[in-house]
């Protein structure tokens, strides 16, 4: 689900930017209301959590591959404006650092995975706590949460590359962006998280929170980071596993190359050809000179290190500013 740069119009991008300026200042607001200091390195740790799961690309139908999001469990054990900024985070140090997600498009992978999703598993999982009023029904609304949000993610994120050849076209008539429409956008995303990677996102998010529940429950029930280090141990063990990640063969749907897109429809939209381009320092989660997985590992470590310094940082300028606030 992470639209590359120049898939969308710049038109577009610029909307969806102007979009999320609200909520990200609403999401800073409320993060600085209810999350202490001491609480802030949960917001990294969902923040890296998300950022490595996305990292383990499968393959679903139709010979394209997926990952999960980690927007879910960030909603349901933080909150949905704190899974706001921490999934935002992530989506951020993917797209400048490893060129994974498009630059000009991060408002619009924000506005997918960074807001719609994890306001969906928050609606979703208190409605069904709310009916199923046991342990079984806060496990079924869990996973559910997580199944229903990704597909609610990748619709909108459909309906986005459906759209483009709907609104822009050049002087010929062919699309100057996404070169399919509705008709097949939506189909080609649905029917993979639907049957695969809705299901990956719903045991995940799942399985985390129940090792979250089990070994430091503080967290779920206090909100509290007294036992954060069984996370900690979680983050380190998914970084070693991030090269399973490459086992996947295949491109996801609609993150083409400008060649595979002319291999698949017979041109390069003019869009796609003159437009924006940038070049990460990683693209791709590799580097020159280093094996695959050696690579993989290194992407990993770099962009947690990147995000917990980025959280360590905002929680330093939070607590200073406060403190001035309160001495004023």
């Amino acid at each position: 689900m992470h639209i590359p740069d120049n898939y969308l119009s710049p038109s577009t991008c610029a909307t969806f930017g102007v979009a999320m300026v609200p909520v990200w200042r609403r999401a800073i607001i409320k993060i600085k209301q209810e999350v202490t200091r001491q609480k802030m390195p949960l917001l990294g740790v969902c923040a890296a959590f998300s950022f490595l799961v996305m990292m383990f690309n499968i393959p679903l139908p139709g010979g394209t591959t997926g990952h999960a999001v980690g927007a879910a469990l960030a909603a349901i054990l933080l909150g949905p404006y704190c899974a706001v900024i921490s999934v935002t985070i992530a989506l951020t140090v993917q797209a400048l650092f490893f060129g994974d997600g498009g630059v000009l498009a991060l408002a619009v992978n924000c506005f997918n995975m960074a807001f719609i999703m994890p306001f969906t598993a928050h609606y979703v999982f208190n409605f069904i706590k709310r009916f199923i009023e046991n342990k079984k029904g806060e496990y079924i609304g869990v996973f559910i949460a997580g199944y229903v949000s990704l597909n609610i993610a990748a619709l909108f994120t459909a309906i986005e590359f459906g759209i483009q050849p709907i609104l822009f076209k050049d002087g010929a008539g062919l699309p100057m962006y996404s070169p399919y429409g509705l008709a097949i956008a939506i189909p080609a995303m649905m029917i993979p998280h639907l049957l695969v990677a809705g299901v990956l996102e719903g045991i995940i998010t799942t399985g985390v929170y129940s090792y979250v529940k089990k070994l430091t429950p503080e967290i779920i029930y206090k909100k509290s980071n007294n036992k954060i280090k069984p996370l900690y141990f979680l983050i380190g063990i998914l970084v070693l596993a991030t090269p399973l990640g490459l086992l996947a063969t295949g491109t996801a749907w609609g993150e083409w190359g400008a060649e595979e897109v002319q291999e698949l429809v017979g041109f390069i939209p003019n869009g796609m050809k003159n437009g924006f381009n940038f070049s990460a320092p990683m693209p791709d989660y590799g580097l020159e000179g280093l094996k695959e997985y050696f690579a993989y590992i290194l992407s990993a470590l770099l962009g947690i290190a990147v995000i917990f310094l980025i959280i360590k940082l905002w929680g330093k300028v939070s607590y200073k500013n406060s403190q001035k606030v309160q001495n004023d």
